[in-house]
C-alpha cells in the first residue's frame, strides 16, 4: 500500500496525521507512506524528524481583514493557488498513491481534491466538533470521512460515508514509563507542571504562566515546571522573567516547542494548556489533570465546549481567557495542590473519557476502503 497524507498548519493537524501513519505501518509494515505540506510550515520539521518522505507544496489561507500587508498576502495566496494544480499532479505522479488522506490545514484541500478527481481512494479526518472549511468542502468529494465526534457528523454534510473514530493519539503515548520519565527530569517527589499555549504560542497564557513561575520561585514551591513559549512567545517570556524576577533553572525548564510531548506528559501531574481537540485526546489517553484555557479565537467557541466535557467529568478546571489573570491561575494551582490526591483523581477521571481504540478503528476503515 502506498499512502500520501496531507496535513499542515499546526500540530493539531500534523500530530494526528503522524498517528494515522503509525497505525497504517503497524497494520501493514510494508506500507510506503509519504507526506505533503509546506516546507516553511511546522509539518516539514515534524514529518522529516519522524522519517517520512516529504513533498513540498505551497498553499496559504486568505486574510479576511484587508490591510495593506494582508492584501499582499492574498496576492501571494492567489498565486500559490493558481500553481497548486500542476504541483499536486506532479506529487501524485511521483508517489503513485493507492490512498490519499487529508488531516486538515489549507494544504490538504488541493491534494485530496486532485486525488479524488483522478479516482484514487481518498479519506479525511476531522479533529474538531466544528469542522474546518477545508474538510467541509472535501467531505462531498472523498470516499471516507472520519470524524472525532458525533457532533461533527451533521456539520460535515456527508453522513452516509462518515464514521466516528475519535481523535487518534500517537502510539508512543501508551509506551511511556512514568517513573523513568520523571527520573530523567530528576523530578523526585516534586509536582510536575507542564504548560504550553500551542505551537505558535498564546500571549495570555505566557503572561499568566510567568506570574505562576514567579510565585513558584519566590515561595520555593516543590514544583518542577516545564513551559513551552511557542515560536511567538520566546522573547516575550524572556522579558517577563526579567520583569517579574524569575529565571529558568533546576525547577523551571523553558523551551520554544515541546518535541517530546509523550515523555513529558508521562512525567506531568498537572497540565496547563488550551483545549484543542488533540490536546484533550492526549490528556485523556494519559490520564492527566488539567487547567484548561480555551482559545476565544476559534469557530463557534468549540474549545470552550470541548473543555467543559473534561470539567464536568472532574478531570479539569476551565478558566475562560476573559477571566484569566496571574492571580487566578496561582489560586487555582495552589488550591489543587493543597488537596492530597486531587491531581491523581482528576487524572483518573480524564482517562475514562479516552478513546484507546481510535487508531484501530481508523486502520480498519482505511483497510476496508482499499480492499
Amino acid at each position: 500500500m502506498r499512502v500520501l497524507i496531507a496535513a499542515g498548519g499546526t500540530a493539531g493537524h500534523i500530530n494526528p496525521a503522524l498517528a494515522i501513519a503509525g497505525a497504517i505501518k503497524k497494520g501493514d509494515p510494508a506500507a510506503e507512506i509519504h507526506f505533503a505540506g509546506r516546507r516553511e510550515g511546522m509539518e516539514y520539521g515534524l514529518v522529516t524528524k519522524a522519517g517520512y518522505p516529504f513533498h513540498h507544496i505551497e498553499i496559504n489561507g486568505f486574510q479576511r481583514k484587508l490591510t495593506p500587508k494582508n492584501i499582499g498576502r492574498n496576492v501571494v495566496a492567489v498565486w500559490h493557488l493558481a500553481i497548486s494544480g500542476p504541483r499536486c499532479a506532479a506529487i501524485l505522479r511521483e508517489v503513485k498513491p493507492d490512498l490519499v488522506i487529508g488531516c486538515g490545514g489549507y494544504v490538504s484541500g488541493p491534494i485530496v481534491r486532485a486525488a479524488a478527481r483522478k479516482g484514487i481512494h481518498t479519506a479525511i479526518h476531522e479533529q474538531n466538533a466544528f469542522p474546518g472549511v477545508t474538510n467541509k468542502l472535501l467531505a462531498k468529494e472523498v470516499d471516507l470521512v472520519m470524524a472525532a465526534s458525533e457532533a461533527a457528523v451533521a456539520k460535515l454534510g456527508a453522513p452516509d460515508k462518515t464514521i466516528v473514530v475519535g481523535n487518534p493519539v500517537r502510539p508512543e503515548l501508551f509506551e511511556q514509563d512514568r517513573a523513568a520519565a520523571r527520573a530523567k527530569l530528576d523530578a523526585g517527589d516534586k509536582t510536575v507542571i507542564l504548560s504550553f499555549g500551542g505551537s505558535l504560542g498564546a500571549r495570555r497564557i505566557n503572561e499568566v504562566v510567568a506570574d505562576l513561575c514567579a510565585w513558584e520561585q519566590k515561595t520555593q514551591q516543590k514544583i518542577l515546571h516545564l513551559h513551552a513559549t511557542g515560536s511567538r512567545g520566546v522573547e516575550l517570556f524572556r522579558n517577563l522573567g526579567k520583569e517579574k524576577g524569575f529565571a529558568p533553572g533546576k525547577n523551571l525548564v523553558v523551551r520554544e516547542y515541546i518535541d517530546n510531548m509523550p515523555e513529558l506528559l508521562a512525567a506531568a501531574d498537572l497540565v496547563i494548556s488550551r483545549s484543542g481537540a488533540l490536546t484533550l485526546a492526549e490528556l485523556e489517553a494519559m490520564g492527566r489533570a488539567a487547567v484548561l484555557v480555551p482559545s476565544p479565537n476559534v469557530a463557534e467557541n468549540h474549545q470552550y465546549y470541548n473543555a467543559l466535557e473534561l470539567q464536568q467529568a472532574g478531570a479539569a478546571v476551565v478558566i475562560e481567557e476573559k477571566d484569566l489573570t496571574g492571580d487566578k491561575l496561582i489560586e487555582t494551582v495552589q488550591g489543587l495542590m493543597s488537596q492530597p490526591g486531587r491531581l491523581a483523581e482528576m487524572g483518573r477521571n480524564a482517562k475514562t473519557l479516552g478513546r484507546p481504540d481510535s487508531l484501530d478503528l481508523i486502520w480498519a476503515a482505511l483497510k476496508k476502503l482499499c480492499a
